[in-house]
């Protein structure tokens, strides 16, 4: 059984920035691609960022150059860089493998980009 705790959220300007963390239990995390993936209010969750096994990244357009996700295999961790926060980032963020395992969702960190 694999959890994933997500943490690192909060609440943050327009323009600055949050780093969020996530942390796995599991023996396959290292072997593993992981994503990052956000759902705002009446909206469907979407991907936002993806990490292979050996650190190749991609990410959506919308959030391509302001986020960077990265991983720390020893740490069982991954995590998420944000910076130029836009209010449209505000939504829930997970971590999940990719693709993602349906029964894997935590709960989640809540971000907020408000004045």
């Amino acid at each position: 059984q694999v959890q994933f705790v997500e943490s690192g959220g909060g609440l943050a300007q327009p323009g600055g920035s949050l780093r969020l963390s996530c942390t796995a239990s599991g023996s396959s995390f290292s072997m593993s691609a992981m994503g990052w993936f956000r759902q705002a209010p009446g909206k469907q969750r979407e991907l936002v960022a993806g990490i292979s096994s050996v650190g190749d990244t991609h990410y959506v357009v919308s959030v391509r150059g302001r986020f960077t996700i990265s991983r720390d295999n020893a740490k069982n961790t991954v995590y998420l860089q944000m910076d130029s926060l836009k209010p449209e980032d505000t939504a829930v963020y997970y971590c999940n493998f990719l693709p993602p395992t349906s029964t894997y969702w935590g709960q989640g960190t809540q971000v907020t980009v408000s004045s």
